[in-house]
């Protein structure tokens, strides 16, 4: 789904044309109806029935991005900024003391996460500067989360605790056993967002 609307929305910041928000909107509102859950949380897929980090990391990044440019008089609008904020009452709840979430975002006992609680930072971020969140909850959160990311960059600029790549698993232990990597890009590039979130 990030995919999806990074690639839409770029094409539309470059031409200005609306089909392409039309698009990325239509495809999130598919995915909001077969994926996200009453707690606001998306399954990995039909196979993997469970609320994996990153992909739920990439939802976030993704309708956070589409949010950012679709107009609100879009059809759409008002359904995926539901869904967006449905999100972010979950993610709110998961967020643990040191302010990350993990492998399996509803698992406390799973290991803390690096790609997934970058873009849900990111995703909060963006939401307090837009009006789409309530700052007295959020900030708080969000500074929390960002200090916690920046401790797990080691002496070389590496994020830790990074998932590495994988699909979806019928059982939790094929996501709690999942191989864990350092400076990995999809850990690096949420960082990054953030830090550009944080200075616009």
């Amino acid at each position: 789904m990030y995919m999806i609307s990074v690639l839409q929305a770029q094409a539309y910041r470059a031409t200005k044309n609306p089909v392409y928000l039309e698009r990325a909107a239509l495809q999130m509102i598919a995915y909001l109806d077969s994926l996200q859950q009453d707690n606001g949380l998306f399954f990995h897929g039909a196979k993997g029935r469970f609320f994996w980090g990153r992909g739920n990391g990439w939802m976030a990044a993704g309708i956070t991005e589409l949010l950012t440019d679709l107009p609100k008089n879009n059809l759409h609008y008002a359904k995926i900024m539901d869904g967006y904020q449905k999100m972010m009452t979950a993610l709110l709840s998961h967020q643990d003391e040191k302010g990350l979430w993990h492998q399996l975002v509803d698992y406390p006992e799973a290991w803390e996460e690096t790609s997934s609680s970058g873009m849900f930072t990111f995703a909060f971020i963006t939401g307090v500067k837009n009006g789409w969140l309530n700052p007295s909850k959020y900030i708080p959160a969000t500074q929390k989360a960002w200090k916690a990311l920046v401790d797990k960059i080691d002496n070389q600029g590496n994020i830790q605790d990074v998932c590495a790549g994988m699909g979806q698993r019928v059982d939790a232990a094929g996501y709690l056993n999942a191989r864990k990597v350092n400076g990995d890009y999809h850990g690096q590039a949420p960082l990054l967002w953030c830090a550009s979130a944080l200075l616009k």
